[in-house]
């Protein structure tokens, strides 16, 4: 199977790729980085400096976001807090950008997954988010608003800026795009009310020591939460969800178009045992007609009973069944290994006056 873009570029950053043309081409990318760093520096310190203006919403804002391209597990920490809150009888609304939407301007696939998992929740897509902030609240009369990916989103005060970090990948290579993953440095971790480590099962405590050390170093003192994306069940277009114990004895074939295709073969692998066949696509990839197709054979020759996705994939692709194999994907929540004790004082020092809804 053709490697995609991504993972061409995740070989080329890493130093996988050899060769002069491949040498060039990283020499090539580390000089964007320096002018990238420049960039961040700089519209960092007009912030800091009071240079660029800062809107405040007049209710609590809590952002969740990470320092690094690809996926983090920002959607399930999203969900996390808009549940939390809602038991609690809090209004939420949840602003994004809507970075990889359709050309019909719909909901992205992180904010249908939202939309599934999270009904009562309203979510507001504009690069704006000062102004839907301002919808929120004058028309939808939130209480609190969550920012899906608002770490580098700095126009928009925040009450509390929970940063995510990924234990498989945390500090992207430890170079700013383009020639690594991280969006900012490191240092800028100094800015989170909390750092949370997702999937941090899947690695050893002594890695866990190291990942909280460099970020110490570079940043300060920092509170930490650690979590683990937890499988839930399965859910199929049209379907009812189905116990995660469907998969045993099945011959399970998995793709998905995601940030982190690794950390989601890392969670299926020890619910099926081997996966027969595996393939990834770019991260928001818009599944056509075609891809369908493609994947229909892909998985009859791979002798496949069941394919596996995830939710973001299977919210694009509204089909139930790959020609005569089932179709499903694995819904995942955010488990809280350690921290939970600080986590919830954090969100609930931010006070949002509950409603009397009924």
């Amino acid at each position: 199977m053709p490697l995609s873009h991504e993972e061409r570029f995740l070989q080329l950053v890493r130093g996988d790729t050899r060769g002069p043309i491949a040498g060039a081409a990283r020499f090539g990318l580390s000089a964007g980085s320096i002018g990238y760093g420049c960039a961040v520096q700089g519209r960092n310190l007009a912030y800091d400096r009071g240079w660029k203006e800062v809107h405040c919403a007049s209710v609590p804002v809590v952002s969740v976001g990470n320092l690094t391209v690809g996926g983090t597990g920002k959607t399930p920490m999203v969900e996390w807090v808009c549940r939390w809150y809602r038991l609690r009888g809090v209004r939420v609304a949840v602003l994004s950008r809507g970075y990889g939407r359709g050309d019909d301007e719909g909901l992205n696939d992180e904010a249908l997954v939202l939309e599934e998992n999270l009904p009562d929740v309203p979510h507001l897509q504009d690069p704006d988010r000062w102004a839907s902030a301002r919808i929120a609240v004058e028309e939808l009369e939130s209480q609190l608003i969550v920012l899906d990916d608002g770490f580098q989103h700095r126009r928009l005060a925040r009450d509390l800026d929970i940063v995510l970090l990924d234990a498989l990948e945390p500090f992207g290579l430890n170079r700013l795009l383009p020639r690594g993953l991280l969006r900012e440095p490191v240092g800028s971790l100094r800015r989170g009310g909390l750092v949370v480590v997702s999937r941090a099962d899947l690695i050893e405590c002594s890695r866990l020591d190291e990942i909280r050390l460099f970020a110490e170093k570079k940043a300060g003192a920092l509170r930490w939460v650690l979590t683990r994306h937890a499988p839930i069940d399965l859910v199929g277009a049209g379907k009812a969800p189905e116990p995660l114990g469907t998969l045993d004895g099945r011959r399970v074939a998995a793709f998905c178009g995601i940030g982190n295709p690794v950390g989601f073969r890392k969670t299926i692998e020890p619910l099926c045992g081997m996966v027969s066949a595996f393939r990834v696509f770019p991260d928001h990839h818009p599944y056509t007609a075609v891809d369908v197709a493609d994947l229909t054979s892909w998985a009859r020759t791979c002798g496949a009973d069941l394919v596996l996705t995830t939710q973001k994939d299977l919210v694009k692709l509204r089909a139930a069944n790959l020609g005569e194999i089932p179709l499903r994907a694995l819904r995942i929540g955010l488990k809280i290994l350690e921290g939970i004790d600080l986590l919830e004082s954090s969100l609930a020092a931010l006070r949002p006056t509950p409603s009397t809804e009924t």
